[in-house]
């Protein structure tokens, strides 16, 4: 694994994380931090292969980062037992949601799709 690319991801989020809290955004500082590395991968126009090599590294121990939600979860069942109701509702909607924005999506770039075959 590649230290410098490590770094770069590591950066990147920092960025995201100060950017978050100097800003006061709503939005967590990782998912920042990502869209700025998207962004510069935009730019340079491709992916470098040794960061390709990091994040897959990275990706393979995925798993084991759903391990504190699920302590988390574990720690306050009580609490979403009485709040089961709106979880539930922000859930379904959320996922509705989600469906009508990907369903928007495809269909204002299925001209585009249709062009290229």
């Amino acid at each position: 694994m590649d230290i410098r690319f490590l770094t770069l991801l590591l950066v990147c989020q920092l960025i995201g994380e100060v950017a978050t809290a100097w800003l006061a955004w709503p939005l967590p500082g990782p998912v920042l931090g990502m869209v700025i590395l998207f962004g510069g991968l935009v730019i340079r126009g491709a992916v470098p292969a040794r960061l390709s090599v990091v994040t897959t590294s990275l990706l393979r121990y995925l798993s084991l980062l759903f391990v504190p939600a699920g302590v988390g979860v574990m720690l306050h069942a009580s609490l979403l037992a009485r709040e089961w109701w709106p979880l539930s509702v922000a859930l379904v909607g959320s996922a509705l949601c989600t469906l009508i924005v990907t369903a928007w999506v495809m269909r204002a770039l299925q001209p585009r799709l249709d062009k290229e075959s």
